[in-house]
């Protein structure tokens, strides 16, 4: 007798072959979304930089704007004691609010790291985010100024007699500075602390490290990506600052982004206003690409650490497996 043969599969029979994705449909997607990107950095970037350098090797209008004339007499303009002194006045008030930034950040974001209530802290840090900027610098105006609150509280209870002009001065800038772009620089450093190993902390401690020499020595050297963030985030904004300047603090505390408005709206310079922009974006690509490059030398110094250190676990590993009794010829 012949075996009864199995009955065919209706589901089978019904199901048809999928056809295989072309691999072009993922390609244009790629090319879509590359030349999207393209597009927007092109358009709100190369562009107007290269309008900007453009306008800063032209002549000045009558009456304002540009004459479509070659004349590097922006940049000779530059050269004017009044503007060195300006720049000079910038770099050193962006550094000073960028290292008290910094000072400030590090135990902020330590803390943080460390806290259990990390989601509340995060958030605290976040909510002046929420607000205005012209308003967190009223607000300032508010609590410094001569009928503010601490000139209020002061006399109150005794301390001073008469009002203190705590506004229109160079401290308020790099203070109200400082206050701004404080968030900045916790939120990078609190991120690669976070990820820190705190064990070496301890391991370092048992060494006969002090606490200060193990936060310098171990601490400091391993979230220096962080550090590198940090300072960009802060440095390159405070460089270039306007507002704050402007609101708190006296003619003395003019910076270069005051200038530049200043020759935008009221001399009407176009040239000189689009070669002042040129020299902050030159520092600030400097700065970039020096803390682009000191990240590749920590980068490439871990990996050469980490090599002979891989190697000699390798070796150890065979020496282990050749002398074992299981791996004699």
């Amino acid at each position: 007798m012949k075996a009864p043969r199995p009955a065919p599969d209706q589901g089978a029979k019904s199901r048809k072959p999928r056809a295989p994705k072309s691999p072009g449909i993922k390609r244009n997607f790629g090319l879509l979304y590359s030349g999207s990107m393209a597009a927007w950095f092109t358009l709100f970037f190369i562009v107007p930089l290269l309008i900007i350098i453009l306008y800063s090797f032209l002549k000045k209008g009558l009456y304002g704007g540009v004459e479509w004339q070659f004349s590097p007499e922006a940049y000779f303009s530059l050269g004017n004691p009044s503007f060195l002194t300006i720049t000079l006045r910038t770099v050193l008030t962006s550094i000073a609010a960028t290292v008290l930034t910094i000072l400030i950040a590090l135990p902020c974001g330590y803390f943080m790291a460390r806290s259990r209530n990390q989601t509340l802290l995060l958030l605290l840090i976040i909510i002046p985010f929420w607000t205005n900027f012209l308003i967190r610098v009223f607000a300032w105006m508010n609590i410094l100024g001569n009928n503010g609150f601490l000139n209020e509280f002061l006399v109150r209870i005794g301390i001073i007699n008469d009002y203190i002009h705590f506004l229109y001065n160079q401290k308020v800038v790099i203070l109200v500075l400082v206050y701004m772009y404080l968030p900045y620089a916790i939120l990078p450093l609190y991120s690669t602390i976070d990820k820190f190993d705190f064990s070496l902390l301890e391991a370092a401690r048992d060494l006969g490290a002090t606490k200060s020499a193990s936060m310098l020595k171990v601490l400091l050297p391993n979230i220096r990506s962080g550090l590198y963030t940090a300072v960009l985030f802060t440095f390159i904004p405070i460089f270039g600052a306007y507002a704050v300047p402007l609101l708190v603090g006296g003619k003395d505390s003019y910076m270069l982004g005051n200038i530049i408005a200043d020759q935008l709206t009221k001399s009407r310079n176009w040239p000189l206003a689009s070669a002042i922009s040129m020299v902050l974006t030159v520092v600030t690509t400097a700065g970039v690409i020096w803390m682009m490059n000191l990240q590749r030398r920590d980068a490439s110094r871990l990996q050469d650490v980490r090599r002979p250190r891989e190697g000699g676990l390798v070796q150890e590993t065979g020496r282990r497996e050749v002398s074992s009794p299981g791996g004699r010829s």
